[in-house]
C-alpha cells in the first residue's frame, strides 16, 4: 500500500479517544497507510472518528496504486472522499500512461483534490529512487494544469522547498483553490500564501515543541483560510508523538492550535469543517 518519506512510526499504542469535537473534517488523512485494506477497515477507522466528532476525511494518493485505493475507499464510505496525485519524491513514475490513468481518475465524483503533489527538497539524495528536483518540478507542474483542468484544488506537499513551490505556482499560474497540506513553514511564507487567498492546514505539528515558527504562523492565518488535518498515520500530536495517528486523532490537533491561537477549540472546529466541506465541495 502506501509508503511515505516521513519518519517511520515506532511501534506504540494508540492514543487514547479524546473527547469529542463536533464537528471536524480531517482534510488530509492516509487511510491505506493507517492499515485499512478493505470495506470493512474503512468502516472502522471512520466509525471511531465519526465517535469524536470527526464527520469526513480525505484520503491522500501518494504513488498510483494508492490513488485506485483511494478511489475505491471513497466509494465504500459515504464518509470518506479522495485525492490523487504522486507525491514529488515519486514524480520519476509520472509516464505517460501514470498521466492517463491519473486523469481518469480525476474525473471521479468522489474525488475532491488532486494531490499530494509539489516539491519536497529534503529527501533526495536521502532516499533511495527519490525524484530529483527537475523530475519533481515538471510533475507538478502537470500536476497543476489538471487541477485547473478538472476544476478540483490543488493539494500542495512542500518540504524544505518554499521558493521552489512559490516559484512553480507563479510560472504556471495557480488554480483558483490551493491547499498547502501540513503547513510548517515560518509567517513570512504563511504571509504569501494568505495574501494570495490559499489555504493553510495545520498538522499535529502545531502541538510540537520544538515549532516555535510554525506557531506564529497558525496566529495568522484567517478563519476562512484554516484547515485541520492528522497527515495520519504520521505526525501524531503531543504527547503521543510516535504513536500511530488515525484521524480520530484529530480533536487533540485542535485543541492544541486552540491553545495557540486563544481561540475557542469548538470554534475552530465549526470554522475548519465549513471551511473544508465549502473547498472539497463535499456532498455524501
Amino acid at each position: 500500500m502506501s509508503s511515505h518519506p516521513h519518519e517511520g512510526r515506532r511501534q506504540r499504542e494508540r492514543p487514547p479517544a479524546p473527547e469529542p469535537l463536533v464537528p471536524l473534517v480531517d482534510a488530509h488523512t492516509h487511510l491505506d497507510a493507517c492499515g485499512a485494506s478493505d470495506a470493512d477497515d474503512v468502516h472502522a477507522i471512520l466509525d471511531r472518528a465519526e465517535a469524536v466528532g470527526v464527520t469526513a476525511v480525505v484520503t491522500i494518493a501518494d504513488d498510483l496504486e494508492s490513488a485506485r485505493w483511494a478511489v475505491r475507499a471513497a466509494d465504500w464510505d459515504s464518509r470518506v472522499y479522495a485525492a490523487v496525485a504522486l507525491h514529488p519524491t515519486r514524480a520519476n513514475a509520472l509516464t505517460e500512461s501514470a498521466r492517463a490513468e491519473l486523469e481518469d481518475l480525476a474525473t471521479h465524483p468522489r474525488v475532491v483534490a488532486i494531490g499530494e503533489t509539489g516539491m519536497d527538497l529534503y529527501w533526495p539524495g536521502k532516499l533511495d529512487g527519490c525524484a530529483e528536483p527537475a523530475e519533481q518540478r515538471e510533475a507538478f507542474a502537470w500536476h497543476v494544469d489538471l487541477a485547473k483542468r478538472t476544476g478540483k484544488p490543488l493539494m500542495i506537499h512542500n518540504r524544505d522547498a518554499d521558493a521552489a513551490v512559490l516559484e512553480v505556482l507563479a510560472a504556471e499560474g495557480a488554480p483558483e483553490s490551493v491547499i498547502f497540506h501540513c503547513f510548517s513553514s515560518g509567517p513570512e511564507m504563511a504571509r504569501t500564501c494568505l495574501d494570495a487567498g490559499w489555504l493553510l492546514s495545520l498538522s499535529g505539528t502545531v502541538s510540537f515543541r520544538n515549532a516555535g515558527e510554525l506557531r506564529e504562523a497558525a496566529a495568522l492565518i484567517p478563519p476562512d483560510q484554516l484547515l485541520v488535518e492528522t497527515d495520519a498515520p504520521f505526525l501524531t500530536p503531543h504527547p503521543f508523538r510516535g504513536a500511530p495517528n488515525e484521524s480520530y486523532c484529530l480533536p487533540y490537533t485542535v485543541r492544541a492550535l486552540a491553545e495557540v491561537v486563544g481561540r475557542p477549540a469548538e470554534d475552530l472546529a465549526r470554522e475548519t469543517w465549513e471551511n473544508a466541506r465549502r473547498t472539497y465541495e463535499m456532498r455524501s
